[in-house]
């Protein structure tokens, strides 16, 4: 493989590598952020159980239930998405480094074939 291929692919994988970093860095806020929010469902949910007044549960519902499941829901889709972004990155890494690996032993066997003759 020539080196400006080689070297092309290098920098293109450093910058998908980039992407890659700030994916996990926004998962794992978005992790923390579900994980607040995990709790404030539950517990919410426990009050209301707990609760015999109609017109309180209506509005822990309202002011609170509702907005963290909404917010809960959305986080989990969105670290879905997080996580099928970085499975799909993760290919462009993958193949890059297959690429240059077989370039690598094509060098290595043009190499062995010269030192023969």
């Amino acid at each position: 493989m020539d080196s400006n291929v080689e070297k092309s692919l290098q920098v293109w994988k450093e910058e998908i590598n980039t992407l890659l970093d700030g994916i996990d860095q926004e998962y794992e806020e978005t992790r923390s952020e579900l994980q607040v929010y995990t709790y404030k469902f539950n517990i919410t949910k426990q009050v209301v159980q707990s609760t015999m007044n109609e017109e309180m549960i209506r509005n822990i519902r309202e002011q609170y239930k509702k907005p963290f499941e909404k917010k809960f829901t959305e986080l989990k889709e969105f670290i879905k998405d997080l996580e099928e972004k970085k499975k799909v990155y993760q290919m462009f890494v993958d193949k890059i480094d297959k690429v240059l690996e077989k370039g690598e032993e094509v060098k290595d066997s043009i190499r062995s074939s010269s030192e023969m003759a």
